[in-house]
């Protein structure tokens, strides 16, 4: 063997070290100073939005095609992270805007690529996704939605709930049933914009944590849209919102990571400066063991989470070897990068003790907004299904 350091194999490039870098910066200047008003008031995250969208990273993974970064998935995954690292409810702008519109990207005509994609990569307009209805959860196949043809239109009516940055987003991805005699493959995918007549939103929801992204339902009430807003063929918007799903449950993973390393980091520092009988509580080995597992099972996770992304964007590419794969390894990140996050903040409260349980800490907020990423995006119970059904 060659003493060489160039050996390029599960490692990131250059390129993804120099982006972290980049946007970590920009969290921590930018994001970070507004993170516990956002949460405190329950307020959309304006000062993030507009920091990334000057930045170019608000929807990094856009083709370049359309106008956008065109990032990779990897790419993408670090930029969830390291904005979920100050600011769990900012991590909700890029993220939500890849699952909003990977529909469009992975099934899309080239007419509805241009008309929807430019202006989300210029940063005119945020996608939202819409899966979920109140009947309609883990059983998003049970969806009630209709999607009816009247000549060169569909006219939709039914209601979404749990929908992210409703409201605030200008377009919608919407699963609606077309065909109700075919259950899953009766369901087609349409994008709805919010100026479209009918379509009005429900009162934010009042959440444990992210509270800075905005989760309303969304009601269509006679909505009517040109039938070639329709994404692919009629039938296959169920099918197109598992291949979504495939993609974006990484980013989940990513988001879940970002908010352990921020929950992390900030332990680190605390146990190093508070005394306890005379000496930092960092030298007492019960506080080390908690820091050494917590470090283990977040770096255990990243690497899934990498993984899954490198495999998500191989499949992107076209590889149809391991696509079957991308549903464990998606699965498997987003599960096992939520539990360890969850571990991770409680953890992190703990070490800092009464402190740890106050608002004047940011820990407690992002042991809050943990706990989202075991459910939405399917939740972990689901995710155990999918991975035993497809494991490799």
């Amino acid at each position: 063997m060659s003493g060489t350091t160039d050996f390029d194999l599960y490692r990131p490039s250059e390129e993804h070290d120099m982006l972290r870098d980049s946007v970590r910066a920009l969290a921590e200047a930018k994001i970070a100073p507004f993170a516990a008003a956002v949460d405190e008031e329950g307020r959309f995250p304006q000062e993030a939005l507009d920091a990334l969208v000057a930045n170019d990273l608000h929807a990094v993974h856009v083709p370049e095609t359309y106008g956008g970064a065109g990032a990779d998935a990897l790419a993408t995954v670090i930029v969830i992270e390291e904005v979920a690292r100050v600011c769990g409810s900012s991590s909700l702008i890029p993220a939500v805007n890849k699952l909003g519109s990977m529909p469009v990207v992975l099934s899309g005509s080239e007419e509805l690529k241009k008309k929807y994609l430019g202006p989300l990569a210029k940063g005119d307009a945020m996608f939202s996704y819409c899966l979920s209805e109140p009947e309609a959860g883990s059983d998003a196949a049970g969806m009630k939605t209709r999607a009816v043809r009247e000549g060169d239109t569909y006219v939709l009516n039914g209601v979404k709930r749990w929908i992210t940055n409703a409201g605030v987003s200008e377009f919608y991805t919407v699963m609606a049933v077309t065909d109700p005699e075919q259950r899953s493959r009766g369901i087609s995918a349409f994008v709805v914009e919010k100026g479209d007549p009918g379509v009005s939103f429900g009162a934010p929801e009042k959440k444990l944590g992210i509270k800075g992204s905005p989760t309303r339902e969304v009601y269509f009430d006679n909505v009517r849209i040109p039938a070639d807003r329709m994404i692919g063929a009629e039938g296959t918007g169920f099918a197109t919102a598992m291949k979504t799903l495939d993609h974006t449950r990484v980013t989940i993973a990513a988001q879940a990571i970002g908010i352990a390393q921020g929950a992390l980091d900030y332990a680190k520092g605390y146990v190093r400066e508070r005394k306890q009988f005379g000496k930092p509580i960092g030298d007492f080995q019960g506080v080390q063991f908690m820091l050494a597992d917590m470090a283990m099972k977040l770096e255990a996770a990243r690497q899934l989470t990498y993984a899954a992304a490198a495999r998500s964007e191989r499949v992107a590419l076209g590889a149809t070897v391991g696509e079957e794969a991308l549903t464990f390894y998606g699965a498997a990140a987003k599960c096992y990068a939520s539990d360890v996050a969850m571990q991770i903040t409680t953890d992190a409260v703990q070490l800092l003790g009464g402190y740890g349980y106050t608002r004047d800490y940011p820990v407690e907020r992002m042991m809050r907004d943990a706990k989202i990423t075991q459910i939405y995006e399917g939740t972990n119970q689901v995710q155990r299904i999918v991975m035993a059904r497809n494991l490799p």
